[in-house]
């Protein structure tokens, strides 16, 4: 049976959610731009391993980027894949990235190479990536499990490369610890409300 409140509220749910991910994504790019334009003041909030003092930029560094180029390589990937993961509601997916930020921030800082300077959104898609994946698994949705093959068939591949140890410029770590949260926070904040019969949840 169809029911058009359900229907509205599904409708709403894609709004604020694409909303929320393109100001967040035009955010990235104003920055970026206050960047260039201050002679690259901003690079500064990057993590630097194992300075104590290093330990505020653990959640700045998610939003600098090194260029406009690093900046655009991010883009599309932090838009879609933070829309389906905010289309399971916006506090829910609000949680998920604080995990997935301050997590890989503590990661890059403990592991990655001495002096070094890691900043951008690739720890937090790396992190959306690893949620989406198994969040359909671990709470039996239809949906989510088709969601999370259908993101894997897309960026598996991107994914699996971002990983290798062996690309210069590119951390690795900061990917890997990512990843390894995305898919702690799947079970941290799966849902545990039962699925309407005749209904498959995202």
């Amino acid at each position: 049976m169809w029911d058009a409140r359900r229907e509205v509220s599904r409708s709403d749910r894609a709004l604020t959610a694409a909303k929320l991910m393109a100001g967040w994504v035009a955010l990235l790019w104003l920055l970026e731009v206050a960047d260039v334009i201050s002679g690259h003041a901003l690079d500064g909030f990057g993590i630097v391993p194992r300075t104590p003092s290093e330990l505020v930029d653990v959640v700045p560094a998610a939003f600098i980027h090194f260029g406009f180029a690093h900046v655009a390589a991010n883009s599309v990937p932090l838009l879609v894949l933070g829309f389906l993961a905010a289309l399971g509601g916006i506090r829910r997916f609000a949680a998920v990235c604080a995990l997935i930020v301050v997590a890989d921030g503590l990661g890059v800082w403990l592991i990655s190479p001495s002096g070094t300077n890691t900043a951008g959104a690739s720890g937090l898609i790396f992190g959306l990536f690893g949620f989406l994946l198994v969040t359909g698994f671990v709470e039996r949705r239809p949906l989510g499990v088709l969601a999370g093959l259908l993101v894997a068939a897309v960026w598996g591949g991107s994914i699996l490369a971002g990983l290798a140890p062996t690309q210069s410029g590119v951390s690795w770590q900061g990917h890997l610890v990512g990843l390894v949260a995305g898919v702690a926070a799947a079970f941290v904040f799966r849902r545990r409300d039962p699925v309407p019969r005749g209904e498959l949840a995202v």
